[in-house]
C-alpha cells in the first residue's frame, strides 16, 4: 500500500507542477491581492476573500501605496477600485 500511496502522491504533484506552469492557481491557496475600496467617509485595503478590512484611510492615494506594500510583499495584484465600485486600476507585482 505504502508504494501506491507514492505513486499517487508523485502524480499529484507532477499535476500541481505542471498546473503552476501553465498559469493555473490552485484554488484552495488564498491570493495576497490587495483591493481599494470606498469605505465608509473614505478608503480602505482588503484583501482579497476577506471580509474584513485590513487598513482605512482618508485618501485613496494612501490606500493605494499601503496595498502597493502588500502585494509586493504576498507577490500578488492591487486592484483599485471607484468609488462606484467599479474597477478602474489594476497593477501586478507577480513575478
Amino acid at each position: 500500500m505504502s508504494q501506491r500511496n507514492s505513486l499517487v502522491n508523485a502524480i499529484q504533484n507532477l499535476i500541481e507542477a505542471i498546473l503552476h506552469a501553465l498559469g493555473h492557481h490552485n484554488p484552495k491557496k488564498r491570493t495576497g491581492h490587495q483591493h481599494v475600496v470606498p469605505y465608509e467617509e473614505g478608503w480602505a485595503v482588503r484583501r482579497e476573500g476577506n471580509k474584513r478590512i485590513t487598513s482605512k484611510h482618508r485618501k485613496q492615494s494612501t490606500a493605494i501605496r499601503k496595498a502597493k506594500t502588500l502585494a509586493k510583499r504576498y507577490k500578488a495584484d492591487v486592484i483599485i477600485h471607484r468609488e462606484s465600485g467599479g474597477i478602474r486600476d489594476r497593477i501586478s507585482y507577480s513575478d
